[in-house]
């Protein structure tokens, strides 16, 4: 952690989160190359522009995703012991857990999500629904080590990680997620995780360079984040959108590039930026079903099943923690 990034966030007395925010945001514009995490795309105004990204023409992965939930749903829901809770790291909208609902008996639902008002409505929204279902909503950064709520403490533990978010970790990254989601949840956890896969990449580059705009508006609301919360000064208007194919990698990367020369200011200090400089805000590995499993079990866990869509576009994995 850069030291003088700290001890800025110190300066101004900003909250808790809001320190964590800042100390990110300055350490790493720091660094050469520039970049941002991804974990600060879903604020409320980016955790909405998502939601629209969900249902693009363009954009597959949800729909996709969707489509194996539904066609599997009682296999799925048969791997979640009953009376279990059920534990969705980076929760956002509750679409995908209400698909399992209907065929599961479970004790209680923990979502997990940085984005506190966006989970409080949807938890909101779920009571409503299901009001025999103990929901308890968890405001924290799922990536980090957090604590599970007192009444789910006697219950099995089943995580719940769908979508793509696992393609957003390096490699190494994701190892130390999956291995702290098997600590967290604790003896004889399971898992049920979702995997996008390798693809032509004409599909995977229009899934990230919407027609309309909304990936892009996604991508930029960082900065307007950075702006509001953090008192920046960064000119929205001087950087684009791009998103590429890392064919070597495996992997779609997401930029913002700026069109100039030019300088921004976050909390005092100052970065500098080239015509054409990029900041890396995002990176979404696809993986084979082979390269996952051995992912899987390097970082603690079996896997035991793995449905997909006919054309093998996605993957949905059914997870349990090694002995």
């Amino acid at each position: 952690m850069n030291v003088h990034a700290t001890a800025l966030a110190e300066t101004h007395h900003l909250d808790e989160p809001t320190s964590a925010f800042a100390r990110d945001v300055i350490d790493d514009l720091s660094r050469a190359p520039k970049r941002l995490s991804p974990k600060y795309f879903y604020d409320a105004t980016g955790s909405e522009l998502f939601e629209q990204i969900t249902v693009l023409p363009e954009y597959y992965p949800t729909r996709t995703e969707l489509s194996i939930l539904r066609d599997h749903s009682r296999a799925i829901a048969g791997f979640i012991p009953e009376g279990a809770a059920l534990v969705e790291f980076g929760a956002g909208a509750t679409t995908k857990v209400r698909l399992l609902l209907g065929e599961c008996r479970l004790g209680a639902y923990v979502p997990v999500d940085i984005s506190g008002d966006f989970l409080s409505a949807q938890a909101s929204a779920l009571r409503a629904d299901y009001p025999g279902l103990g929901v308890y909503p968890v405001t924290a950064d799922f990536t980090a080590p957090f604590e599970l709520p007192e009444a789910v403490r006697g219950m099995p533990k089943v995580g719940f990680f769908p979508g793509s978010t696992l393609g957003n970790f390096e490699p190494g990254e994701a190892c130390t997620f999956l291995k702290g989601a098997r600590t967290i949840l604790g003896k004889n956890a399971r898992m049920i995780l979702g995997v996008d896969l390798e693809k032509d990449e004409r599909t995977l580059y229009d899934a990230y360079n919407d027609t309309a705009g909304v990936t892009a508006r996604f991508n930029l609301n960082v900065l307007h984040r950075i702006n509001r919360e953090l008192g920046g000064d960064f000119d929205v208007g001087a950087f684009i959108h791009r998103a590429i194919y890392n064919r070597d990698r495996h992997r779609i990367e997401m930029h913002l590039i700026s069109k100039k020369a030019l300088t921004c200011e976050v909390l005092g200090q100052k970065f500098s930026f080239r015509p054409g400089e990029s900041i890396h805000t995002e990176n979404s590995y696809k993986y084979s079903i082979e390269r996952f499993a051995l992912l899987a079990r390097v970082s603690g866990w079996r896997l035991t099943e793995t449905w997909t869509d006919r054309n093998g576009m996605f993957s949905v994995h059914a997870l349990v923690a090694s002995d």
